[in-house]
């Protein structure tokens, strides 16, 4: 199983309480999210399921991937590590499942799976971490197929 997690471009600040699912990306962000969608289009298999927070910074980050996507309500902004592998399936899900999200959790699945030492990853607004997990002697383990920033591509 391939495991991409997409953290949402750049997004404006929250003016006050309530607000964090509506917030918007800046101009940056969009940018930002047009480029790694353009990227990520050329790069995953057609098959690629592709699930979503319900904040509507990752919405628009998605959109511009160009292809169907489901919003998930267990992607929200609090959703724990466990939550997000047991959506996907992790790892026994067949094909390549990317998931559009936020830190801290994104840091926190790349942290477990890799058996990193501390508890999350930093990750980068608008970055990829691509993951693989295959069998090494009857035991599955985590490969880190690519990292990618939206700035250097």
């Amino acid at each position: 199983m391939d495991l991409v997690l997409w953290r949402h471009a750049q997004a404006h600040d929250g003016v006050g309480e309530g607000d964090d699912l509506a917030r918007t990306l800046t101009p940056r962000g969009e940018k930002h999210a047009l480029r790694m969608g353009t990227w990520l289009d050329g790069h995953l298999p057609e098959s690629t399921r592709v699930l979503v927070s319900p904040a509507r910074r990752t919405v628009q980050t998605v959109m511009a991937l160009g292809r169907d996507y489901k919003i998930k309500q267990e992607l929200a902004p609090d959703c724990t590590a466990a939550q997000l592998l047991a959506l996907v399936q992790w790892p026994a899900a067949k094909g390549t499942v990317l998931v559009v999200g936020h830190q801290p959790v994104l840091g926190q699945v790349i942290a477990e799976l890799l058996g990193l030492n501390f508890t999350e990853c930093a990750v980068k607004k608008g970055a990829v971490w691509w993951l693989r997990t295959r069998m090494v002697d009857a035991t599955p383990k985590t490969v880190v197929l690519t990292v990618q920033a939206p700035e250097v591509l």
